[in-house]
């Protein structure tokens, strides 16, 4: 079975989104050492039920293209071998694959009701 184990925030101002997600939840943001501008989030302690997240900057106006909701990622063996049945299934791309690097590959799809998730193969050599 393939789980859940990710969900993303897109924001246009990161820091207010931190700091509303911080006061009414207590969540903690720490910046990602990669190439990109990108917070984890941690959304309670290790030995509680849940996952943790990520906050990047919103990529496109919100002109009803952009991605203005919460993303959660599926962990899946081959991002490639999904593609297919997915399409064939009623998904559409909505970000083509792409690298996270030295974490793996990911892809947004949206389902048959327009909603968007992510697919994410893990791959450490991903570039």
């Amino acid at each position: 079975m393939n789980r859940v184990v990710h969900f993303e925030i897109h924001a246009e101002d990161v820091q207010r989104a931190q700091k509303f997600y911080s006061s009414l939840f207590g969540w903690k943001f720490t910046k990602w050492d990669g190439p990109v501008d990108y917070w984890t989030i941690e959304t309670g302690s290790k030995d509680e039920p849940g996952i943790n997240g990520g906050l990047v900057v919103r990529r496109g106006p919100l002109d009803g293209q952009a991605v203005t909701a919460y993303v959660c990622t599926i962990e899946v063996g081959n991002l490639d071998q999904i593609m297919k049945p997915a399409r064939e299934s009623g998904a559409t791309i909505a970000l083509p694959k792409m690298p996270i690097p030295g974490i793996g590959w990911l892809a947004y799809l949206k389902d048959t009701e327009g909603n968007i998730f992510g697919i994410m193969q893990a791959d450490p050599s991903a570039q």
